[in-house]
Order: C-alpha cells, then structure tokens, then sequence
C-alpha cells in the first residue's frame, strides 16, 4: 500500500498550480493532506476511485485536514476526542483491517512561541490518543509535525534553537513518541541522510538553495517494522511550500 501525505497550504491554491496532475502521478492508494483551509462545500473534487474525507476547522481558511483512499474503511474518526483541541480539523483517523491510519496537523508554536504552552498539551494528549488506537491496532500517522527532530532535520540547527519547530520541549515531545514504541520510517531507511527536507520558507530564495527543514513525517508502530518497504521525500513536486512524503507497507 502507496501512502502519500503532503501540507498543501490551501487546496484552493494548490489546485492552480498542476496539483492534479501530481495527484496522478504519485498514484497513491492513500492521500493525506494537511493545512486544506477548506470549510464544507468549497469544493467538489473529482477524483474516481477515492473515498474523501474532510476534517475542518471552525475558523474560515485554516487548518484542515483530508484523506483520499481507494481502500473503504472499517470505520472514521474526526479529531481525538478532546474538547479543547478538536475545533481546528487537525486529526483524521481510518480504521482498515490490520492498522489504524492517522493524518495530523500538528499545531505551530509560532513566532515568539506564544502557543508552545497549548503545543505541549497537545502532544501530550495526541500520545495518549495513539496509545489507545494501539491497544487494538497498530498505528500509522502521518503529517505535518511542526518538528524538526534532529540537527540533521534542517538547514541551520544552531541559529533556530529557540525557533517555533526546533526547541528542546517540542524535540523532546517527539523522541517520548519514538521511545513509546514508534518508527521515524525515513530515518529507518536513510538513517544519515542530508540536505532531506520537507518545507522551505518562501523568502530568500530557501526552496532554490535547498535552506529547509524536515517537519513532514510517517511514524508508524514497531509492531509495523517488518512491514516497511520503503519511504522517500518527493522534494520535487512543488506547488506548496511543502513537498510530499511516501511511505510503502506491505
């Protein structure tokens, strides 16, 4: 199974710049997509052979998320059943057979950090959300996480130590998931790999010179190890300032 996830950063906008062609292309079984900014009946996408799914957020063009899959699932979940954090569309969840799989938007914790407080309760109530998926099935989540993991993850790790995406509560928040029993899939397969990034800044000229940071991510169960095939950034496909990830299970 072909697993794409990708930030689009407005659907709307992203639909004008050859996004359906990249859809074809990719030929996933399973599209994530996050940061849609989409309320109920601003679209109407045609795309044959895929159930949709749509989480939205309550405020006008932001956040949101969508699946497209060609496997039906057993069953959808919208948000993770949290008051205080289930009115953005951050979370969808689709049950299959033999896994659970979760696309998230992780919430930013923006320019002076002002939002880092709210972000670690986040991460905290999203773990324990995950936890109770895993006690009846392994789990696959994916999107954008708003962390760069290790200095390897970006560009310039020294100068953003204190940058919304690289400070030690949200890397921490992120290595407690890896320890509870889940797989960083792209570093499982290209464990030294640099210069592998997933978001560029639109200033400066940052996608040309490949100034980035690796925020986009399919962390999958350990029971799911054996499974993995393979996983790759398609830094390729522009039209967003995110580019997709790809994950393939067996």
């Amino acid at each position: 199974m072909k697993l794409i996830s990708w930030n689009v950063n407005g659907l709307r906008a992203i639909l004008g710049k050859n996004f359906m062609e990249d859809f074809a292309r990719l030929d996933a079984d399973v599209f994530c997509l996050q940061e849609t900014k989409l309320q109920a009946g601003q679209h109407d996408l045609d795309l044959p052979g895929y159930h949709q799914y749509w989480n939205y957020a309550e405020k006008k063009g932001y956040s949101g998320t969508a699946i497209f899959t060609k496997v039906e699932p057993i069953s959808v979940r919208y948000g993770i059943g949290v008051e205080e954090f289930d009115h953005e569309g951050r979370v969808i969840t689709l049950e299959f057979a033999d896994f659970y799989l979760v696309t998230v938007y992780t919430p930013n914790s923006q320019r002076e950090l002002t939002r880092l407080d709210w972000r670690m309760a986040w991460e905290d109530a999203f773990l324990g959300y995950i936890r109770t998926l895993e006690e009846s099935k392994p789990v696959v989540y994916c999107g954008d996480l708003n962390c760069a993991h290790k200095p390897i993850d970006l560009k310039n790790p020294k100068s953003n130590t204190r940058s919304a995406g690289f400070t030690q509560e949200e890397r921490d928040k992120l290595t407690a998931v890896l320890d509870a029993g889940y797989i960083d899939t792209f570093r499982h397969f290209h464990p030294d790999a640099v210069d592998a990034y997933t978001w560029w800044s639109y200033m400066f000229k940052a996608r040309e010179k490949n100034v980035g940071w690796r925020i986009d991510y399919f962390i999958a169960s350990e029971k799911l190890r054996e499974r993995l095939v393979s996983a790759c950034i398609h830094a390729d496909v522009m039209g967003s300032d995110h580019c997709p990830v790809e994950l393939v299970i067996d």
